[in-house]
């Protein structure tokens, strides 16, 4: 039987404003981030859309935008975590290599591309697995949701070559062991002040 996970990006934070690279370390939500949550929590409730189970990054961004999303228990997970950018951590992005970034944070203290990737995939592998998970809400982070997508590009049709956006959702099949990405929901925040 089909599963259904919803991967999501956390709302915009105090870091991403300021363009500070943000991956192990945190910072808040903006007001504006609140809002985006609580749109993307709408979308769910318009779509009738209930979770058995949901999950999240360890970090506080992440937990603080699936509480705005939705109202049940959740468990946090490190394995959603961010990249680890080593000492890029809290410095501006115009610090950032050109993409792709590969293994450039390793000398740094920072995780590498293929073990972060590995990572993500594992621990959602892991969860989808649960026998009592049908439908699954996990708040991660924009590198983690990419990478994750990348892991499973060999089966999937949709993509989106550019940034995803904060709150964006990765709605993704799961059957057999394999995920495959089926739709990618970005929000019109345009009325957000």
């Amino acid at each position: 039987m089909k599963k259904t996970l919803y991967l999501m990006r956390h709302g915009q934070t105090l870091f991403n404003v300021r363009r500070k690279v943000q991956g192990w370390c945190d910072s808040p939500l903006t007001q504006t981030g609140i809002h985006q949550a609580k749109i993307a929590g709408e979308y769910f409730k318009r779509k009738n859309i209930v979770f058995d189970h949901a999950y999240s990054s360890t970090s506080e961004r992440a937990c603080d935008t699936l509480e705005y999303v939705c109202d049940m228990p959740y468990q946090r997970v490190k394995g959603l975590k961010e990249w680890n950018f080593g000492m890029f951590e809290g410095e501006s992005e115009d610090l950032n290599p050109p993409l792709p970034y590969k293994d450039f944070f390793v000398a740094y203290g920072g995780e590498e591309e293929i073990s972060f990737r590995k990572r993500v995939a594992d621990t959602l592998m892991d969860i989808m697995k649960k026998e009592d998970h049908q439908c699954v809400l996990a708040v991660s982070h924009g590198a983690s949701c990419r990478q994750f997508m990348r892991y499973w590009e060999h089966t999937s049709s949709v993509d989106q070559k550019g940034r995803l956006d904060n709150c964006c959702i990765l709605k993704f099949e799961f059957d057999n062991n394999e995920f495959k990405l089926v739709e990618i929901i970005n929000h019109d925040f345009s009325k957000i002040q």
